[in-house]
């Protein structure tokens, strides 16, 4: 059997995950942004959480981590460049590692951008990205440090990943990115529908993750920096993508 995702909202737009391996019933959040709904969630499955999975340090992925583990005893695992905000991993990954919970299996890549220490976790068997705030539904995350540079070599790996790989990201910032996605591409048809949809789903009480690279390679404007109508859109007729997607980066700053 393969894995088992069941994905929620914590916090007041963080999105919590759950990875399940029925085989072994090994379970593992990915960050622990809040408690209570990580509880629920797990009572809600009736999956007993053992492993923790953290992407990167802001407070916002990592504040539950503490009580979470008091409770379960579960272990955490986080970046090594995530240290001194996880002190109490029992283990620290990097580029190149993998990651066990059960049966199912994650490749570890460093996707620096958002912030210099984040990783995302790859579950190839499975076709499951877990990119935490590297790449959301129809946007990105907010450059804190490092270069863009970096940011969109992050980005790039992972839009090259399978077109049905389906992408699990660390906020339902949707409709926001959904209106700037239309300010850079008015024309975009599929961005159009998607748009649409998320509306539809908000109307509904859903959301729109997982979303499938296939899907953000088609609608995401940080993703499409290399197309001439994204380019134009901020003045950048020419330039390299990456050149471009900085500038987008700014302009959703202060959209």
């Amino acid at each position: 059997m393969s894995a088992q995702i069941h994905a929620f909202l914590c916090l007041q737009d963080n999105i919590g995950v759950l990875i399940h391996d029925p085989n072994t019933g090994a379970c593992a959040a990915i960050d622990a942004p809040e408690e209570g709904p990580i509880l629920a969630a797990l009572a809600e499955t009736g999956w007993q959480l053992t492993d923790i999975l953290v992407t990167h340090r802001h407070s916002d992925h990592v504040q539950a981590v503490e009580p979470l583990k008091r409770r379960t005893g579960c272990r955490v695992v986080a970046p090594v460049k995530a240290r001194e905000a996880v002190p109490s991993a029992d283990a620290f990954v990097r580029e190149g590692d993998t990651v066990h919970v059960g049966g199912l299996q994650a490749h570890v890549w460093e996707t620096p951008g958002h912030c210099a220490d984040h990783v995302s976790y790859w579950f190839a068997a499975d076709r499951a990205l877990f990119a935490g705030d590297t790449l959301f539904t129809l946007g990105c995350g907010r450059m804190f440090e490092g270069a863009y540079a970096d940011f969109w070599h992050s980005l790039q790996r992972l839009a090259a990943l399978p077109e049905e790989a389906r992408v699990y990201c660390g906020h339902y910032y949707t409709l926001s990115n959904a209106r700037f996605a239309l300010a850079v591409e008015p024309d975009n048809e599929a961005l159009r529908a998607r748009a649409v949809e998320a509306e539809a789903a908000r109307a509904q009480g859903r959301f729109l993750v997982p979303s499938t690279i296939g899907q953000e390679k088609a609608t995401n404007p940080f993703l499409r920096s290399g197309e001439p109508a994204v380019a134009k859109s901020v003045h950048k007729e020419g330039a390299k993508p990456m050149e471009v997607f900085g500038a987008l980066r700014e302009w959703k700053n202060r959209f």
